[in-house]
């Protein structure tokens, strides 16, 4: 798989991150970007070979995530969150039909997974009603809204079951999507989704799961994360010629890989720390046109304050107040 990692590196240094600033002021991620990590293969990083994915390992996942962040890290918003769907739509009912469109980024995907993680208040719920569901509530934040055909939306029912369903990306009297106004990755197509009685037919349900089951393995799924702000800080040390960070970032992505969910909060923390630390360094190594609005330095820094609060969890938070010298 270093083949893919490869490709992805020299697809940030020579594509993404040459153009990241026309379309962070632009406000918008070209489609021709995605359709470009899609000819790479990148959409299939995550899904089975049998339906046309790579299978990565997750090591290769996560420095190929990090290679794109360090490119674009709206355009690396859009495509990561497509990476859940092929693994959960693998061995459901749904594989024959969808799998080897997702896989080959004909067929792209967001994810609205809030209510799968967050105890209370639920964010969406759902109840069956024959061969349908119902859904109401929201989530505020689907990325790449536009750039997607279907998302992956996660509603529980009144047992506290968890119901993935594939909902399509169009808004109507039942869905909506309102665009957010973020400091950073703009571009990146973020909307509040939220639904009222929106009715999904039972045939796009991918998986039920019981809230409590679900809740046991999310920590896991966090490490994935991480690499944002690795890529991040990766390119700032490259952009001031700071090789003193790179032993910082082996020790943090050594940290990210060997944590267990215990430790994955402070080590995703360290990371976040990292990637602010970076934008900042390298800001006092540019100087004065690190504040003139669209130099790279601006940009990173304001992504680097984005990752702040990107994907966290309390325990996440918890962890990064404390590195950031709130609590001693």
């Amino acid at each position: 798989m270093s083949d893919i990692v490869a490709r992805a590196r020299a697809l940030a240094d020579d594509v993404l991150f040459p153009q990241a600033g026309a379309v962070d002021a632009a406000g918008a991620v070209p489609p021709v970007t995605l359709d470009t990590l899609a000819g790479e293969g990148l959409y299939g990083l995550t899904g089975p070979v049998s339906h046309g994915g790579l299978a990565a390992a997750p090591a290769t996942v996560h420095a190929v995530a990090e290679a794109v962040a360090g490119g674009d890290l709206s355009a690396a918003f859009v495509w990561l969150q497509h990476l859940t769907v092929p693994g959960m739509v693998s061995g459901s009912p749904l594989a024959d039909e969808w799998l080897a469109d997702l896989c080959a980024g004909r067929r792209r995907s967001g994810i609205a997974l809030l209510a799968a993680t967050r105890p209370q208040p639920v964010a969406i719920t759902a109840r069956r009603e024959g061969d349908e569901f119902v859904l109401d509530g929201g989530v505020p934040w689907v990325t790449g809204w536009g750039h997607v055909d279907v998302v992956l939306v996660a509603a529980r029912d009144a047992e506290d079951v968890v119901h993935f369903l594939l909902v399509d990306a169009e808004e109507g009297p039942t869905l909506t999507a309102v665009p957010q106004q973020l400091v950073a990755v703009q571009a990146s197509s973020t909307v509040e989704f939220r639904v009222s009685g929106h009715v999904v037919p039972a045939s796009r349900l991918v998986r039920s799961v019981p809230l409590a089951q679900w809740q046991a393995r999310d920590p896991g799924n966090l490490r994935t994360n991480g690499s944002l702000a690795l890529g991040l800080a990766a390119r700032c040390a490259r952009l001031a010629d700071l090789p003193g960070l790179d032993d910082d970032l082996a020790v943090v992505r050594a940290r990210l890989d060997a944590a267990g969910p215990d430790q994955l909060p402070d080590a995703r923390a360290a990371a976040a720390e990292l990637a602010h630390r970076a934008a900042g360094l390298l800001a006092v190594a540019t100087g004065s046109g690190s504040v003139s609005r669209g130099h790279p330095a601006e940009r990173l820094a304001r992504e680097a304050h984005f990752l702040l609060v990107f994907g966290s969890r309390p325990a996440i938070r918890t962890a990064l107040l404390h590195r950031l010298g709130a609590t001693r």
